[in-house]
């Protein structure tokens, strides 16, 4: 799906990468911000579980695969823009840091928001890929079949 089809696609990949990143670079980067924003907490980060499905070759039938620990919690900032935070696993502040900045992100703080903290997350995370790759080609093998010449 391309960004021209989709309005919310920019929103779903903030909060794809707020979920995504490690827990202490976001809170670290929050904490460098210096900015508490006059908020509201509409949801209690509060700790819960999801079911996680998944289907063979992504063309299956969808199966569940297990369950998954998540963490959520919901924000109003003080103009009434509503920002919502789901991050994997039981980090309460994680889940609220990843909601105030997807509020903030609505705001017209956001070009300042993406500079100073999502840009960071992004780099982390294509290093973190680029870094798992280059580990994955240090052990890759290759196999061949030698011909012998025999009919």
């Amino acid at each position: 799906m391309n960004m021209m089809s989709d309005p919310n696609a920019k929103r779903k990949d903030w909060l794809s990468l707020l979920a995504k990143s490690p827990a202490a670079k976001l809170s670290k980067l929050w904490t460098d911000l210096s900015i508490e924003p006059v908020h509201t907490v509409l949801r209690s980060p509060e700790i819960g579980g999801v079911m996680v499905r998944g289907r063979a070759g992504a063309v299956g039938a969808a199966f569940n695969l297990g369950e998954m620990t998540v963490t959520r919690a919901s924000v109003k900032l003080s103009d009434g823009t509503v920002g919502h935070g789901y991050v994997q696993g039981r980090d309460k502040g994680h889940a609220l840091h990843a909601a105030l900045v997807d509020a903030l992100m609505q705001t017209k703080m956001a070009a300042a928001i993406d500079t100073a903290l999502l840009a960071p997350l992004r780099d982390g995370l294509k290093q973190g890929a680029t870094d798992r790759a280059a580990k994955a080609a240090a052990t890759k093998v290759d196999f061949f079949t030698m011909v012998r010449g025999e009919d």
